[in-house]
């Protein structure tokens, strides 16, 4: 029983998937330190916005400009 050139087509074929799942370069330190960062500020931004948003709320005034009736749609 012979398999012709099946085995090499096999070959090449797990070649291209594990050059196609190879990883890409890595994040530098300093990249990832800046993102890290980043991300950090956007969610303490957040947090203050969400904050500010309850203490209005809390005062009488609304978030969202008297629109809403409190009901959840």
């Amino acid at each position: 029983m012979t398999r012709g050139n099946q085995r090499e087509q096999d070959r090449l074929k797990a070649q291209k998937k594990a050059a196609a799942n190879a990883k890409g370069p890595k994040e530098s330190a300093s990249s990832l330190a800046k993102r890290k960062q980043a991300d950090a500020d956007a969610i303490k931004e957040k947090i203050k916005r969400k904050e500010e948003a309850a203490a209005a709320a809390a005062a009488g005034g609304s978030a969202d400009g008297g629109k809403s009736d409190g009901k959840k749609k």
